[in-house]
């Protein structure tokens, strides 16, 4: 039955409410007797060492008796994942990211945005968008392939979240660390423009259909440069460990040594992420929102999700190419050292996150021609020579090794 008016509203809400209290002993119950003991077990298990279900038991009943069982069980591959540096942590960083881009757009452009409009400070306008976007509908195309279409949004999570698995915060905050971790990240990042041409092929639409060939077309203009821009970076280290190249930048920032190369792959990771000016794939003017056109509710806001959570992990990819990753000045006492290198970590994607979103309020869109033509012409020569000058530098024996 539609709402037309406030009482039809009221009405829903009242309705709503007595069904929840009606159900809610169904699910409690279960909760407190069935689902809550196997959820003990379960931590009891992933917990290493002599701590068992009784003593996670006693920890609710005194919070002092949690501090070590909570200390083991950060050390867990499952915290890793699940809390920090993953998926938690990740979810998180790209929320904040929302709103500095929305603040920092709509100063740039002197709009009133959330910079004003919200309370304190626009910090409630993400969490209106998720209530907004929970409320909604989700509407799935009459001819689409409905399979692939539902499971678009959490492909590109999954492919974000795998991203993050090798992308070190710290020497010991590093879900896998891989020895050949850089080659990993351009396989993981390889999936990201098959997942926008099947989103497009799945919707049967014409609009995300033309966002997935561009952003295939657009692969084909960065992805060499892109390549041969980290592999400078690989030849100073001498491995294709992200840990081990965040250690040997322990005295001197591959930023210094290797600027044409950081250059070549900043410029081609923000093609990677579609963000102006390189948003073809999306291009709201010409095809709506490209790709993601017909993706609504909370699809579209997985999806969104998905974006940001990348956008983080490869500003952190840079951060431990060029920038030494985690290493910083120590501002906290000696046995905080693994605190000082996350927030260093921190701070330094957050800075290129920023950076990477000043052009969307100053730069217009590049033509795909002009890109590719970039792409294999200026990019591309200039990898080849930031190569030659790593070689150089280590015969130099500039960067210790």
């Amino acid at each position: 039955m539609p709402i037309e008016n406030f009482e039809d509203f009221i009405k829903r809400v009242l309705e709503i409410v007595f069904w929840v209290l009606v159900f809610s002993p169904l699910v409690i119950f279960p909760l407190i007797f069935i689902v809550l003991p196997s959820m003990m077990g379960l931590i009891g298990i992933m917990i290493p060492g002599p701590i068992g279900v009784n003593d996670i038991l006693a920890a609710l009943a005194d919070p002092l008796k949690s501090i070590p069982i909570m200390t083991e069980f950060m050390k867990t591959d499952f915290f890793k994942i699940a809390v920090f540096p993953g998926f938690t942590w990740a979810a998180l960083i790209a929320t904040g990211a929302i709103l500095i881009e929305r603040k920092l757009l709509a100063k740039m452009q002197l709009r009133v945005g959330p910079l004003y409009a919200g309370k304190f400070e626009g910090v409630l306008q993400p969490i209106a968008d998720l209530l907004k976007l929970i409320a909604k509908e989700i509407i799935i195309p009459r001819r689409a392939d409905k399979l692939a279409f539902w499971c678009i949004p959490f492909a590109a999570m999954a492919v974000g979240g795998a991203l993050l698995a090798i992308v070190p915060v710290s020497k010991q905050w590093v879900v896998t660390n891989l020895d050949v971790g850089l080659v990993v990240a351009f396989a993981i990042m390889s999936f990201f423009p098959i997942i926008a041409l099947v989103a497009g092929w799945a919707s049967n639409s014409k609009y995300p259909f033309l966002g997935g060939l561009r952003a295939l077309h657009q692969m084909v203009s960065y992805e060499i440069p892109l390549l041969l821009s980290a592999l400078g970076v690989a030849v100073l280290a001498g491995s294709l460990n992200l840990v081990k190249i965040v250690e040997t930048q322990s005295s001197i920032p591959f930023l210094l040594v290797q600027p044409l190369g950081a250059i070549v792959f900043f410029i081609a990771l923000m093609a990677e992420l579609e963000r102006i000016p390189f948003d073809l794939p999306e291009a709201e003017p010409e095809l709506v929102a490209g790709w993601m056109t017909e993706m609504s509710g909370m699809l579209f806001g997985v999806t969104q999700l998905a974006v940001y959570v990348k956008f983080y992990a490869l500003a952190g990819l840079f951060t431990t190419l060029y920038l030494g990753g985690w290493y910083g000045p120590q501002i906290l006492p000696p046995e905080m050292a693994e605190a000082n290198a996350v927030i260093w970590f921190t701070v330094k994607t957050l800075a290129v996150m920023v950076l990477m979103m000043v052009p969307r309020g100053t730069m217009t869109r590049i033509r795909i021609d002009l890109m590719l033509k970039a792409g294999w012409g200026r990019l591309l020569f200039l990898a080849f020579v930031n190569i030659f000058i790593a070689i150089v530098v280590v015969q130099l024996g500039i960067v210790p090794r």
